[in-house]
């Protein structure tokens, strides 16, 4: 193996089963449930996007309406519990393989999400990463109702530049170098991501994702999850908005 080699993982729906961001409201909204009438702040927006009428970077900003006024103290100690105790519970034991694999075979791991930076850090130091690329938000001392994004949403080629910028040696990674690096994903908003790795997996693509995969000679992983179908994941969802889904 050369000596620089990286194993990129995206996180929602790709190291767990559920999207973060309504876990982890999930795990506030139990201990502060009065949180929950915030949510009024997020509809407007939410029908908005519905509509085409707002972006997503502005429906996730208007989703945190939850925390608004938490000081930034609280919401550390949060994050780092729900890193802590739900994410290693939540996450599928093939894809923790898989992290376990790479550290022994000397790569260098990086988290890549579009999740808030404010918990996608701690993330990736229980799951074991080395370094975390997130979407960066402005919170200062108490949350805000509608937190500003730093440099824009994680997603889609801003996942590559930001990983080119902030995790040493991967601007630098000659042809031969990506082609022994690994990329993970449940998303075709990620394509950028695991076409720049020599190693592509999916984790439960969608058909047209899975496709691409085939053409490729992608490998395809399908863990254990807690539903059997999209509209099982959204039903969570909901559970999770409202603090009425397991820990």
């Amino acid at each position: 193996m050369p000596a620089r080699s990286f194993a990129f993982f995206d996180l929602d729906h790709t190291l767990l089963p559920f999207d973060t961001q309504a876990l982890f409201c999930n795990f506030v909204l139990k201990r502060e449930p009065w949180r929950v009438f915030l949510h009024g702040l997020f509809v407007p927006v939410a029908l908005a996007r519905a509509l085409g009428l707002a972006s997503t970077a502005t429906a996730k900003r208007a989703f945190l309406s939850y925390l608004r006024g938490m000081p930034r103290e609280r919401l550390a100690g949060y994050a780092h519990e729900f890193a802590e105790v739900c994410v290693p519970k939540w996450a599928y034991a093939d894809l923790q393989a898989e992290i376990l694999r790479h550290k022994h075979q000397h790569r260098i791991l990086v988290l890549n999400t579009a999740s808030p930076d404010f918990y996608a850090h701690d993330i990736a130091h229980a799951l074991g990463f080395d370094y975390c690329i997130a979407t960066q938000f402005e919170i200062g001392d108490t949350f805000p109702g509608m937190p500003k994004l730093v440099t824009g949403n994680n997603k889609h080629e801003a996942k590559i530049a930001a990983m080119e910028a902030a995790v040493p040696g991967v601007a630098e990674l000659t042809e031969k170098e990506r082609s022994t690096c690994w990329s993970y994903s449940d998303s075709s908003a990620d394509l950028p991501l695991l076409e720049y790795a020599g190693f592509a997996v999916l984790v439960h693509p969608s058909k047209g994702l899975a496709a691409i995969g085939q053409h490729r000679d992608w490998t395809v992983l399908h863990p254990a999850r807690p539903y059997h179908t999209k509209l099982g994941d959204m039903f969570r969802v909901v559970l999770q908005m409202f603090g009425l889904h397991p820990e």
